[in-house]
């Protein structure tokens, strides 16, 4: 299987190419130190002064050489499918041997420190959309299919590291109203004695 990178993590992963091929390796280990340890703003600081970068973009980078890393280990994904994988972000073929070291090596590590990771789920960090409507095709001419696409972005923490990641998503205004309606009546359900009793005795 391939991995998906969307622009975001792409951007991320853009950093790379401009730093030295003996720097990535650090980075690496900076990404594993962070997945099991938390993060730390002194690090990111540090090799920023080193590389002469803002801190922000050092810090983005190590995000999304953890997500390329994590998201590889999750998957068990085999070395022809990383570099294929990789292949995308236009990388030379010398880094992405190191990217593909740097996976083999620490990948076991990995996926021992992602078994013992707590559960969080993603927030909501931000929204697009856009709407599409067909008004003819070569068997209808007149026809109205309207179609909403939303690109859903979201967040995720662990020990203040921030993991970003998007879905995309599509779908008939009908189904729509139909899941507002739902939510809606899920929110109203919090409100009443019933919920409020069996969330106290939950807490």
């Amino acid at each position: 299987m391939l991995l998906v990178l969307t622009e975001g993590h792409k951007e991320h992963l853009a950093f790379l190419p401009m730093v030295p091929v003996s720097v990535v390796g650090d980075f690496g280990r900076i990404a594993l130190q962070f997945l099991g340890k938390g993060c730390s703003p002194k690090v990111y600081e540090g090799a920023a002064r080193k590389l002469g970068v803002p801190v922000e973009m050092v810090q983005q980078g190590v995000e999304g050489l953890m997500f390329l890393m994590t998201q590889s280990s999750k998957h068990m994904i085999s070395e022809v499918d990383f570099l294929d994988s990789v292949m995308v972000l236009g990388f030379s073929e010398e880094l992405n041997q190191i990217l593909l070291q740097l996976y083999l090596q620490h990948h076991n590590q990995i996926r021992a420190i992602l078994s013992h990771l707590p559960f969080n789920l993603p927030t909501y960090h931000n929204l697009e959309w856009r709407l599409d409507v067909q008004l003819a095709s070569r068997s209808v001419w007149q026809q109205v299919i309207p179609i909403l696409t939303v690109h859903l972005h979201l967040t995720g923490e662990h020990e203040r590291c921030i993991e970003r990641n998007s879905r995309l998503l599509q779908t008939d205004p009908s189904t729509l109203l139909h899941l507002i309606s739902a939510l809606e009546a899920a929110l109203a359900s919090m409100k009443t004695s019933h919920t409020r009793r069996i969330l106290r005795n939950i807490k």
